[in-house]
């Protein structure tokens, strides 16, 4: 008896030692839009990231405004998102070190072949003004699926309708969006979101990157595709280490410098191209696209 609780006791000092001797792998929690994850480059370039800085990735796939949300309590080290007008105001507010943009694409407004609204060739505010009255009069064709849920293409979204002249209250509140199937928050990410808009044979915006990596289980087509409003911007913002002293400010740092590098732009430029013959994303390296 004496001597197995000896041998127990050797071992139990054994896994200790192990555990103490075994280095510590460092950790980065970054918050990212859905977007970036659905079109598969967040897992492309995690192990990449990994490997080049010794750490693990702890990745939380959210919507823009709770990845903000997380940034402003100090819950992740860095933010990945798309929503300029927050992004500065994140970074206004002394809770992000600096906003830099790596990467952009652009929205769409995709929908059935048959395009029931009528609105092939209009500009966005155009085709979304025309969406909503034409949508009042017959909800069960015209259907129109918004993400709903807070993040960069629901941001998008309401820019648009502000542009087309509606309070986003007043589309919330419009006989369309009363209809049982006519104006529908999916509260989902964009590839769950396209899906249930194919399901439906409804309208969506997307960003056209995930439409391209969703595009083989979709009937679903592009309808409006040009105006400047569709521009989307990805930026990488630090939490800033003065307000959260918790953070991992150097290796936030070090995914900074990572995604603006030549090498990961190149590979960010080039990313779609086998499979889809066209990148689902254009490089830009800290610098605003066009400016």
């Amino acid at each position: 008896m004496k001597t197995r609780v000896i041998v127990l006791a050797v071992i139990a000092i054994a896994v200790i030692v192990s555990v103490i001797a075994t280095p510590r792998v460092p950790a980065l929690k970054i918050a990212t839009t859905s977007s970036l994850y659905d079109t598969g480059l967040w897992a492309h370039l995690e192990p990449l990231f990994e490997e080049q800085h010794g750490v693990k990735l702890h990745v939380f796939r959210v919507g823009t405004g709770i990845a903000l949300d997380h940034g402003k309590r100090g819950d992740v080290d860095a933010v990945v998102i798309h929503d300029r007008t927050r992004e500065e105001e994140f970074v206004a507010g002394g809770y992000g070190v600096e906003r830099v943009p790596f990467a952009y694409n652009y929205f769409m407004i995709v929908g059935p072949e048959d395009d029931p609204a009528g609105i092939a060739g209009l500009k966005p505010e155009d085709a979304f003004r025309k969406l909503l009255e034409d949508g009042a009069q017959d909800p069960d064709r015209i259907v129109f699926i918004s993400r709903g849920d807070d993040s960069g293409t629901h941001a998008k979204e309401k820019a648009i309708w502000q542009a087309a002249g509606f309070a986003y209250h007043e589309v919330q509140e419009s006989s369309w969006s009363k209809a049982r199937d006519g104006y529908v928050k999916a509260a989902r990410g964009m590839g769950p979101t396209l899906l249930m808009a194919n399901e439906k044979g409804a309208y969506t915006l997307t960003d056209n990157g995930t439409f391209l990596a969703y595009k083989g289980n979709l009937e679903l087509v592009p309808i409006v595709e040009t105006g400047a409003m569709l521009l989307n911007e990805y930026s990488v913002i630090a939490v800033n280490p003065d307000r959260h002293p918790g953070t991992n400010a150097e290796m936030a740092g070090n995914l900074v410098e990572f995604l603006t590098s030549p090498d990961i732009q190149d590979i960010i430029g080039s990313y779609g191209v086998d499979e889809y013959g066209v990148p689902l994303f254009s490089p830009c390296a800290g610098a605003e696209p066009g400016e």
